[in-house]
């Protein structure tokens, strides 16, 4: 995922005062190690909020995971179309027998989770405006045009926000990045 298409997001996030780090990584092949050293040396024992678009927010999880010092610093996860309980399009891509074009992703985008274990709160944000192959697959499905709303859903979320939008322009979207300003600036 290229941070280029973070920037608005980011402009508008540094305006209010966030110090902010933009990644850049390979969606089909992530450097899981490159990135956990980049977000632990931004985090640097300071209080954290990491926001992430759809799989930024399953790598997000997986830093979590990794559970390093820094990572404990994180208090708020918000993600933007993020299939929190796998892909129903890398799914089925698998079971096509495509999943060679996922590359790495696989292991992401195949996760079948239902819970939100960690002490940081998940904000989760979720478009209802199919534009994409979504409705071509699961005709008559809730989504984003990429994301089911299902799959943005976890048991132990904080929230759960849907926005008339589509998978990508949830990034864009001035609503939503007013609603992630508010959730920022919350004391919790």
């Amino acid at each position: 995922m290229s941070g280029f298409v973070m920037q608005p997001l980011c402009k508008r996030l540094e305006k209010t005062g966030c110090d902010i780090l933009n990644l850049t990584y390979n969606t089909l092949d992530p450097d899981k190690h490159t990135i956990f050293q980049k977000i632990d040396a931004f985090v640097d024992g300071q209080p954290t909020a990491l926001v992430c678009h759809s799989m930024g927010g399953l790598v997000a999880r997986d830093y979590l995971t990794y559970a390093s010092p820094q990572s404990q610093h994180v208090k708020k996860v918000i993600t933007l179309g993020t299939p929190h309980k796998g892909s129903a399009i890398a799914k089925h891509m698998h079971d096509k027998g495509f999943d060679r074009l996922l590359k790495n992703s696989v292991e992401y985008l195949l996760s079948e989770t239902n819970t939100w274990p960690f002490h940081a709160r998940l904000y989760s944000i979720a478009g209802d405006l199919p534009i994409g192959l979504m409705p071509l697959l699961q005709k008559g499905s809730r989504s984003d045009g990429t994301v089911l709303l299902d799959e943005t859903k976890l048991k132990g979320m904080a929230e759960h926000k849907i926005f008339h939008l589509s998978h990508t322009t949830l990034i864009y979207s001035r609503t939503v990045m007013d609603y992630i300003i508010e959730i920022l600036h919350r004391d919790e």
